[in-house]
């Protein structure tokens, strides 16, 4: 079920359901895919494909093992997507996140290890300090009215540079034990983190498609003037769609720091990429107005197999960011070539 979605009108009492072709029209086209629809449901099956042919490329690639280190090692990357998908939905884009996570993180660990503050007050304040951030963005983004690329691309600039003042680019280990049970404990032999990520989806999911702030979100990227016209106040709405995105940034941050026992300002730049890139492959529109939260996990994932067989394969990092880029590439195309085939159709 796709967030964006159209109701057509039912025919009325006097008017007939066609039963046939219209004159002129040829069975061929009437039994057109709707690219929309694939769309929607191509991830899945490059997903699958990809798991297919690399576990026919090495056999292990489809052991226990490894599929469980592709779900675990990926959680972060999981809710780090789905906050930007809010704003990509939206019809804007942050990318600073991937440096959000690095002011966020510093400031978290050095609470905990330097400071010796408790670790409850240095998880509350991650999730402040990312929300405020998500904040600031969407602040400057709606007084200013300008691109969000470029305003998310000087405030990463600017968090990245309050990273390394603060920490004098050092690494933090050393974590006390309740912080890394977030990722260390497990519960039915799962890690905690993966129950996290798995509740951050189904909260997404109701909120995009059961909730009238997740309509007007939608609504925000299809037509904003359209939305502000009807009464909404779409520069509130969006500042919160970007503070949204900072808040699940911070989860994201702090699984993330668990999970590694380490932090230092290097770690999280080059995460936005990786979550932009996800949630274009899992169908969420570049131009805002259209996603999909089970096909946007999905697109994770396709990056995380891809990312681990191309590992196992022995290829290098190099030449991994060269499929990636490909892959960023073929989905905005394939993004661009379902619009015009929905303006063409609409057009008819």
């Amino acid at each position: 079920m796709g967030v964006n979605q159209e109701q057509v009108p039912s025919a009325g009492p006097q008017e007939a359901a066609p039963t046939g072709p219209e004159p002129g029209e040829t069975p061929s086209r009437r039994s057109k895919i709707d690219p929309s629809v694939l769309r929607k449901y191509a991830v899945f099956f490059v997903l699958l494909g990809l798991i297919v042919l690399f576990s026919i490329a090495n056999p292990q690639f489809l052991t226990v093992r490894n599929l469980t280190n592709i779900v675990t090692q990926n959680t972060y990357f999981v809710i780090v997507a789905i906050g930007l998908a809010f704003v990509l939905i939206s019809g804007g884009i942050d990318l600073s996140v991937g440096y959000q996570m690095s002011l966020v993180g510093v400031i978290m660990a050095m609470m905990m290890t330097e400071w010796g503050l408790p670790v409850w007050v240095a998880l509350l304040t991650a999730l402040i300090l990312g929300t405020i951030l998500g904040l600031i963005n969407g602040t400057i983004v709606t007084r200013i009215r300008t691109f969000p690329l470029i305003v998310t691309l000087a405030t990463a600039v600017i968090f990245q540079g309050i990273s390394y003042m603060v920490s004098q680019a050092r690494t933090f280990r050393n974590y006390p034990e309740s912080f890394q049970a977030i990722t260390k404990t497990r519960l039915l032999g799962i890690p905690l983190d993966v129950y996290l990520a798995v509740f951050i989806v189904i909260v997404a999911s109701v909120i995009f498609y059961q909730t009238k702030w997740g309509t007007r979100v939608v609504a925000l990227g299809g037509n904003e003037e359209a939305l502000r016209l009807s009464g909404v106040n779409t520069r509130r709405l969006k500042t919160l769609v970007y503070t949204t995105c900072g808040f699940f940034t911070a989860i994201a941050t702090i699984v993330m720091v668990s999970k590694a026992n380490s932090m230092q300002s290097s770690f999280g730049p080059g995460t936005e990429f990786t979550a932009l890139t996800a949630a274009i492959v899992g169908g969420v529109s570049f131009l805002g107005g259209e996603g999909n939260i089970p096909a946007l996990v999905a697109g994770v994932f396709v990056l995380a197999v891809l990312g681990n067989g191309m590992q196992l394969a022995g290829w290098s990092t190099y030449a991994q960011f060269i499929v990636r880029g490909i892959i960023l590439l073929g989905a905005v195309a394939f993004d661009e070539y379902q619009k015009n085939a929905r303006l063409k159709t609409k057009a008819r």
